[in-house]
């Protein structure tokens, strides 16, 4: 049967219908604001369950308040197919951003289902909740809650970016239990699952400037973040104070980014793989001024790298800088613990089927790394068969501009379908 599928393939018309009524409804002046347990994700979460359920999928939420879409199967015991992604946004970002995985997922089993495909085991689209730390300081809270890995402390004591509320709060006002996920209660279980399946916009310029639609993830790069440094110094009048006596707190932050500009060359010269990114500084709006040394900077760095000990080893070589730097510039950084995601591999077998399909298809695809952190890494690490389909997208993600194209997801998302397909429906 999976053979006679190979014209067909996902609804197309749904998904678009999909996309346009997730940017009417939460998108504004200034790009998509989908907020993580706020009303932006939510309405996110309503729009997608509303379209699943006129297509007579079951519908169903855990304690986290993850959506989980399903085309039941002959054998509802044996272990699933999971496909999908996450429906938050951050901040004035892009429309396409997680919403493409799980619309790919939708419109693969509202595909099978109008087909009166019924497969041989369960295939369910997850709509994972606050994958992006933009808006909480913890991270793939919705795929770690699912397995019961979220902490205490992360419950109670992470308060969102922009309310400072905690996550408790904002879950219960989006139907969540903080309290069964307090008793560690999951509603996935590694050995339910046969894989998962995360369709992506890609978030930088690789696949464009390869000239292709499809690219196949082979790993996702892990992440160490310190999220709230600082360096304090002391003010101080720009023209009376000698520069032998400052403590320049922006002066000791730019020798120390530049320090670890230079590590940063010099292992990727060696051939590791790694990225380093300061995506915030700034000094104090309230106490700066043009005829001030400046007091006090805020800041972060953020280290990526399939490797975790070359991660490990950009850490403490910042701690070691700031000491160093710290003394020369008679100043103190205070840098804290960074967070922390961990690196995976994805399964081999997934991404010669990518290809595979992709091929049969007539569509080249391309073997790359995600710079990004993604929900998939969660799976992968604990053991789930794991694979990740990148959709060419042009002017990156986190961003108003981002670009996907209807025909390059429709690429992507017809070879999801047809891996799916070959393995369930016989």
């Amino acid at each position: 049967m999976a053979a006679s599928l190979g014209s067909t393939g996902p609804d197309l018309k749904l998904a678009l219908r999909l996309f346009d009524e997730l940017r009417s409804r939460t998108g504004g002046e200034h790009g998509i604001t989908r907020d993580s347990y706020g009303p932006g994700e939510q309405t996110a979460h309503e729009i997608v369950a509303a379209a699943a359920k006129a297509d007579g999928l079951e519908v169903s939420r855990d304690a986290a308040a993850n959506l989980y879409i399903t085309l039941p199967g002959r054998n509802r015991a044996a272990p699933i197919l999971l496909m999908g992604s996450h429906l938050d946004s951050v901040p004035h970002g892009g429309n396409f951003d997680g919403a493409a995985g799980v619309i790919a997922g939708v419109a693969t089993l509202a595909a099978l289902r109008r087909a009166n495909q019924i497969p041989v085991f369960d295939l369910t689209v997850m709509a994972i909740r606050a994958e992006e730390a933009a808006w909480f300081d913890a991270s793939y809270v919705g795929s770690r809650a699912a397995f019961g890995l979220l902490t205490d402390r992360e419950i109670d004591g992470v308060r969102r970016s922009d309310t400072g509320r905690t996550l408790a709060e904002h879950m219960i006002e989006c139907g969540a239990d903080p309290a069964a996920l307090r008793r560690g209660e999951r509603f996935l279980a590694t050995d339910r699952l046969r894989g998962f399946i995360e369709l992506h916009i890609e978030q930088g310029p690789i696949l464009e400037r390869a000239g292709t639609s499809v690219g196949i993830v082979t790993g996702i790069r892990g992440c160490r973040r310190f999220r709230n440094a600082r360096c304090v110094g002391g003010y101080a009048h720009s023209g009376a104070e000698p520069r032998n006596h400052r403590s320049d707190a922006v002066a000791a932050t730019v020798a120390l980014i530049a320090r670890l500009e230079a590590e940063w060359i010099e292992l990727e010269t060696a051939g590791h793989d790694l990225t380093f990114t300061v995506g915030e500084l700034y000094t104090d709006a309230a106490l700066h001024g043009p005829s001030k040394v400046a007091g006090e900077t805020r800041f972060v760095l953020d280290f990526r790298s399939l490797s975790d000990a070359i991660m490990l080893q950009m850490c403490e070589r910042s701690r070691a800088l700031a000491v160093e730097l710290g003394r020369d510039y008679r100043v103190n950084f205070e840098l804290g613990e960074p967070l922390f995601s961990a690196p995976a591999l994805l399964d081999a077998d997934m991404r010669r089927r990518f290809a595979a399909a992709a091929s049969m298809r007539g569509t080249r695809s391309i073997e790359m790394a995600s710079g990004a952190g993604h929900d998939a890494s969660v799976f992968a690490n604990l053991g789930v068969p794991t694979g990740m389909i990148f959709v060419r997208n042009a002017h990156g993600s986190h961003n108003s501009s981002e670009a996907m194209e209807m025909r390059d997801f429709a690429a992507a998302a017809r070879v999801l379908f047809d891996v799916v397909a070959e393995e369930a429906i016989p």
